[in-house]
């Protein structure tokens, strides 16, 4: 095969290599103890429905929980204080952006508990709850149980008000109908303002609008999806996932810097999968025709993450374009194109690109090392002689 196509046809590869990577999502809230303050330690315990999947995490000092890497998928949540469930939600569907913040209020829950079971004592003793019964209460316990009551009736009503706009405007974006989805994350950013989930499937909505555009039209609805994702990386700045599809954003609007500013960022904040957020950026660079910036990329995610086998491969890719031709033929690779594909196939030997590789050294006149086989495979059994 000749590297020329070889090389055009790998190119497809990557876009399907971005895409796999995102398939998670997270589930975060906060509880808050019978005092009504933020309770640590509390055991946030996740469970899968749909198939089988557990799921465990602490409360933080501040009350709050975050749990990342879960499968999309239908969860319910409880929190348990010295071995007791206090408290449940769901089930409810993950998505690729996550949902608002799960909250757990002990004291709100033992209040509404308490009233609820003096009601229902004394309408046990008369058969109905009657004016009387509520003129036997204190003034201060009539006025707190008003206030609870209203409190948790307009909650209730925004919070579904919120949950209704989210979910016609995340089943939109999922149809990829843009309009749609604008005009309900729109609705749901203006009532639930705090929630980062909110605002970046309101980004992602923008950004997919944005592809069906052009010229002034498209910079700025463009614009207006970096404005989304920066609501949402002022409410969450510890969040490498957000800094991460906000650079993705940035690519597709063709603001490189900035893009690779955001990515140095998600992978300062999650190191562990460094190459993989500059992976990501490098396959998008090919996939918008910037070769050399790609390039760059490639050699960054090797640098940070030495073992990420698929970025060597891509950036042999990348190192083949600039090879020179004898008047014969004869193909002279630049320095460091052959050692990319062998140490892919080093780490990778059976991996995607492994025929790709070895296709590439083949063309390239340079031997492929029998070595590059399962390193956990069986030595051959010796024969007698």
């Amino acid at each position: 095969m000749k590297f020329r196509n070889l090389a055009l046809a790998t190119a497809g590869i990557l876009f399907l290599a971005f895409t796999s990577l995102a398939q998670i999502t997270a589930l975060e809230g906060d509880v808050k103890g019978e005092d009504g303050k933020p309770l640590q330690g509390a055991v946030i315990k996740i469970v899968r429905t749909d198939i089988k999947g557990n799921y465990t995490v602490k409360t933080d000092r501040k009350g709050h929980f975050f749990y990342n890497g879960l499968p999309i998928g239908m969860y319910i949540v409880s929190v348990e204080v010295n071995g007791k469930e206090m408290d449940k939600a769901g089930p409810m569907r993950t998505s690729l952006s996550g949902i608002p913040p799960i909250v757990f209020d002990m004291q709100a829950r033992n209040n509404e508990r308490s009233a609820i079971q003096a009601a229902a004592q004394k309408a046990a003793e008369t058969g109905q709850l009657t004016k009387e019964m509520e003129r036997g209460l204190t003034p201060e316990q009539k006025a707190a149980l008003e206030k609870q009551l209203k409190e948790r009736e307009g909650a209730m009503k925004k919070n579904k008000e919120l949950n209704d706009a989210f979910n016609v405007g995340f089943t939109a974006l999922q149809a990829k109908q843009y309009d749609e989805a604008v005009a309900g994350l729109t609705k749901a950013s203006e009532i639930g303002a705090d929630q980062p989930a909110v605002w970046t499937n309101l980004a992602e909505a923008y950004v997919g609008l944005a592809s069906t555009k052009t010229g002034a039209e498209f910079d700025a609805i463009s614009q207006k999806g970096a404005d989304a994702y920066a609501k949402a990386i002022a409410l969450r700045p510890d969040d490498a996932g957000i800094h991460n599809n906000y650079a993705l954003a940035l690519v597709k609007a063709k603001k490189i810097a900035e893009a690779q500013a955001e990515l140095t960022k998600a992978a300062q904040l999650d190191p562990a999968n460094a190459g993989k957020y500059y992976y990501n950026l490098g396959a998008v660079l090919t996939n918008v025709n910037q070769s050399e910036a790609a390039g760059d990329v490639f050699k960054k995610a090797i640098d940070i993450d030495p073992k990420h086998a698929d970025s060597y491969f891509q950036y042999g890719i990348y190192l083949v374009g600039k090879a020179s031709y004898a008047a014969d033929g004869k193909v002279t690779p630049v320095p460091g194109t052959v050692e990319a594909f062998q140490k892919y196939l080093e780490l990778q030997p059976s991996g995607q690109f492994s025929q790709q590789a070895k296709d590439m050294l083949t063309t390239l006149n340079a031997s492929i090392d029998t070595s590059y086989k399962n390193p956990n495979a069986p030595a051959p059994k010796k024969t007698k002689k």
